[in-house]
């Protein structure tokens, strides 16, 4: 009440070109951070899509995705910065490491737990992303990086200087947007696609229909992990710090995102990863920075409350 109180009192004092000028900048804050909510929810829904595309498929958590977040960004890094590779032939080294990773963990931990209780698959998951994180500690220490931008596009500057938009933002909001493009139309079009919905559907009858079910839920983590090294990459180049905890935290929030949007859905998953990504901009800048993720899961904890299905999820009868 009192910042209200304040605010009122300083406009009064104001003269009506300083008023204009006062509620523009306010006005240019708001927009700033806004886009920079967007790019940020853009990571998110990128990281997102792994979550929702292997729990769809496969019924299954992998907890370990935001690790492999974390492999993807010490990848390009050690090719750009050790190696002097391009950054975009650093980037598709990291892309290819992190495909095949993700498959090898997928045949390695998951696999043999195919007809396990949930909870089993659930606790190989967080072992899978503790073994991560202890050999990246082991294999670069503990020591942060300072992660060099892959992207040299220039600022864009908007309302005579007053909106900036850093060539990471553009880039990150392009990319989610092609992402989105091209998987939905992968999913739609492609003879692989469509084994990935009938598995999603039904495993023993795609199988029975002569789906390879391994090999469709192989590829799901190939793709999801492939996702996984381009939003590490975009996360560090916007935010560039880099150890081997990176993963966590941004991996927890792209699984409340897909939560969020409906998990199970692709276009849930965008639309929760960006939603996310204001939620947390606006309340680190109008609320409390320290209170930000707090508010975060807390709007999770509502959406569950309302519509446990998520936004674009679907309720699912079972059968008894």
């Amino acid at each position: 009440m009192q910042v209200n109180s304040n605010l009122g009192n300083d406009l009064k004092g104001l003269r009506p070109s300083a008023l204009f000028m006062y509620m523009e900048e306010i006005m240019s804050s708001f927009f700033s951070y806004l886009i920079n909510g967007i790019s940020l929810g853009s990571i998110y829904a990128i990281i997102a899509l792994g979550y929702t595309m292997v729990y769809g498929i496969a019924k299954m958590l992998n907890f370990a995705h935001g690790d492999v977040i974390m492999v993807g960004s010490y990848m390009t890094f050690l090719m750009a910065s050790s190696l002097g590779l391009p950054p975009v032939l650093a980037v598709l080294v990291a892309v290819v490491v992190c495909t095949i990773l993700g498959i090898t963990i997928e045949k390695i931990a998951y696999k043999p737990l195919r007809k396990a209780p949930s909870l089993a698959v659930l606790i190989t998951a967080i072992g899978v992303s503790y073994f991560l994180q202890n050999a990246a500690l082991l294999i670069f220490g503990a020591n942060t990086k300072m992660f060099k931008s892959v992207i040299s596009l220039p600022a864009i500057q908007l309302a005579d200087g007053n909106i900036n938009i850093s060539g990471e933002t553009q880039v990150t909001i392009v990319v989610c947007v092609i992402i989105m493009i091209v998987l939905t139309t992968f999913i739609k079009k492609t003879k692989s696609g469509q084994a990935m919905l009938a598995v999603s559907e039904d495993k023993g009858a795609a199988e029975l229909m002569g789906v390879n079910v391994n090999g469709t839920i192989s590829l799901t983590f190939a793709i999801g992990s492939a996702l996984a090294a381009v939003a590490g990459v975009l996360l560090c180049s916007a935010y560039p710090t880099l150890t081997p905890y990176t993963g966590s935290m941004p991996g927890i929030k792209a699984f409340v995102a897909a939560v969020f949007g409906g998990i199970g859905s692709i276009p849930g998953a965008f639309i929760g990863g960006i939603l996310l990504g204001v939620i947390e901009n606006m309340s680190k800048a109008y609320i409390s920075s320290q209170l930000s993720d707090a508010i975060v899961f807390s709007v999770l904890i509502i959406v569950l409350l309302v519509k446990p299905t998520g936004i674009l999820g679907k309720k699912i009868k079972e059968k008894v």
